[in-house]
């Protein structure tokens, strides 16, 4: 009886700390709401939801892949400037796939801003992945990084190249570094950019008791597993979080440090979980962090607008551990 009642006291008081640990968020997501670029960033969400409505259906029909589009970019005669100076400047990462996967319930119409900018940019082949919608309901993100990882071969395989960039948002994120971390994608990876990843879970998963939403649930076991130390990781992590993350709670869970991974990081204080892929400094921190991709160490990055946090970005987290025997 003694010990029932240590364990129901031990739950009580947990329950209490995630209570006032939740209520100490919203209080500062409400504090960033009430600023200027709070409401901005609400207004924009809003905005942004309205129009992935319309463009959701869309989104459902599989893009093709256009490996042709690749090649392109060795002429620049037909380029506008910006396009030129990228081909010009950096032709390896103008070259390059850029791999975006989308999020929970999701499908590749939340990449229409994005892939647009990227491609107006220079960027020869930037192609979206879509998943099932079911994956909420009857998922795995193990079995999901699988496929991924057959997605990219066939992508590698078709356009010739060696190694992809990828972009996930939310789940996608975090379905991209299994594959990196676990599954040995690390190889083919040169970049991941997460943006609004729960690396840490969300407590948001408790609302829908699913085998997905179990494994995105702080502490859970794929948590754990991608926690731990493990061999050498050779690919580049960027991590892009909001304060104001309405889905990812606490918000600062959408950060990522680890001892065996480079990781760069960009806090956006205004935006919400949703418009971060259409945000513009999304896309300055993507950008950047693909054109850079082949430096062998990680650089300050210089905000170009307003709503990163000084403090948010850092050369490094962690080092590279030797490799586990």
């Amino acid at each position: 009886m003694r010990r029932l009642t240590d364990v129901l006291l031990r739950r009580a008081g947990s329950g209490v700390r995630v209570a006032k640990d939740v209520s100490g968020q919203a209080a500062d997501v409400l504090r960033t709401v009430a600023t200027v670029g709070g409401v901005r960033g609400v207004a924009v969400e809003a905005a942004w939801l309205a129009a992935h409505a319309v463009l959701y259906p869309w989104g459902a029909v599989a893009q093709q892949l256009r490996p042709e589009e690749q090649f392109r970019h060795y002429r620049t005669d037909h380029l506008p400037p910006r396009q030129r100076g990228l081909v010009v400047s950096a032709m390896d990462a103008a070259g390059t796939p850029i791999v975006l996967v989308h999020g929970i319930g999701d499908n590749r119409s939340a990449f229409a801003v994005l892939s647009g900018a990227l491609r107006r940019r220079g960027f020869g082949v930037v192609h979206a992945v879509n998943y099932s919608v079911l994956t909420a309901l009857t998922g795995d993100v193990r079995r999901s990084a699988a496929l991924l990882g057959e997605h990219i071969e066939r992508i590698c395989e078709q356009t010739g190249a060696d190694r992809v960039h990828v972009v996930g948002h939310s789940l996608g994120g975090l379905i991209a570094r299994y594959y990196v971390q676990r599954l040995h994608g690390d190889a083919r990876v040169r970049t991941l950019v997460t943006l609004g990843t729960p690396h840490g879970g969300t407590l948001a998963a408790y609302l829908l008791p699913t085998p997905l939403t179990r494994q995105l649930r702080p502490g859970s076991d794929l948590l754990t597993e991608l926690a731990e130390p493990g061999r050498p990781c050779r690919t580049r992590f960027v991590v892009v979080w909001s304060a104001m993350d309405q889905v990812i709670v606490p918000q600062r869970n959408a950060r990522l440090s680890h001892p065996g991974l480079l990781v760069e990081e960009h806090e956006i204080r205004d935006s919400g979980h949703l418009s971060l892929p259409v945000d513009t400094r999304t896309l300055h921190a993507v950008v950047a962090a693909i054109t850079r991709s082949d430096d062998s160490t990680l650089h300050h990055v210089t905000p170009g607008r307003e709503g990163f946090s000084g403090s948010g970005m850092t050369e490094r987290h962690g080092s590279r551990p030797q490799a586990s025997r």
